[in-house]
């Protein structure tokens, strides 16, 4: 099974929902022009960074964003992974990855599980508790966000399980975009297995962004990567390739994880 990729690289308007929305649907109706398989939007595209304000901006729920995102799956028939909004609860304010199918069915809601200390996230987001597991096609995924792919052991527990495509959602910053490369390359090839990472472009009132949305093979060859400005980065991955590559080098089966602990 082949899947045709689209990683929506936009700008995000700091904190405006309504801005961020509109664009959001030209650049997704954009990339319908090339049928695509599976879609992907960055890290809280609906606010940006906007913190401060998240008790006034967050989405209760999330409800918002996801009658937005089913209303486009099925628009356009084609899966999104639709980036991570900032979703308010009874519990407080959580980082959530959200996924439709493209029947416009809601397959998972992840939380961010790693807060970034750095961008204050602790201070106004709370973290997950649940794994990143979920299924399009019946080909096993999981998604991640941001900070969570410097914790290759986070990513490990989802892929020693079957998963064979590595989603990331992001908003990462210009400095340390050497990083951002050098890790998604890493988590592909420790892997085996094809990692599609999102970023946003453009800036806020503190940070400047990085882009560079990847699309990398399970060799860690990037098939297709971004500049720094709004685009739609387009690439086409081969789900039989994990497979080939994981019985030519059996990492998970060499494995000795009685030593690990």
């Amino acid at each position: 099974m082949n899947w045709k990729i689209a990683c929506i690289q936009m700008d995000i308007s700091f904190g405006n929902p309504e801005v961020n929305y509109k664009n959001a649907k030209a650049m997704l109706s954009r990339a319908a022009e090339d049928s695509p398989d599976v879609v992907i939007l960055p890290e809280l595209w609906t606010t940006g960074y906007d913190l401060t304000r998240l008790d006034e901006i967050a989405d209760e729920n999330a409800q918002e964003t996801l009658s937005f995102l089913k209303k486009c799956a099925k628009q356009f028939k084609f899966h999104i992974i639709g980036g991570s909004v900032a979703s308010k609860t009874d519990e407080g304010v959580f980082n959530t990855l959200l996924v439709i199918d493209k029947n416009g069915e809601e397959i998972k809601q992840y939380d961010k599980l790693h807060l970034f200390k750095l961008m204050d996230e602790h201070h106004f987001l709370q973290p997950g508790n649940k794994d990143g597991f979920f299924s399009l096609d019946d080909q096993l995924c999981a998604g991640f966000i941001c900070y969570d792919i410097r914790f290759p052991e986070w990513i490990r527990t989802h892929t020693s399980k079957g998963a064979k495509v590595i989603f990331v959602t992001a908003e990462w910053p210009k400095p340390r975009l050497a990083h951002w490369r050098s890790l998604l390359i890493s988590r592909a090839i420790e892997n085996q297995a094809y990692v599609v990472g999102v970023n946003r472009s453009g800036s806020d009132p503190k940070n400047e962004f990085a882009g560079h949305s990847m699309i990398i093979d399970p060799w860690g060859e990037v098939l297709a990567e971004a500049g720094d400005q709004e685009q739609i980065l387009q690439g086409e991955i081969e789900l039989k390739k994990v497979d080939e590559v994981r019985k030519l080098i059996p990492v998970f089966q060499d494995r000795r994880t009685e030593f690990y602990k």
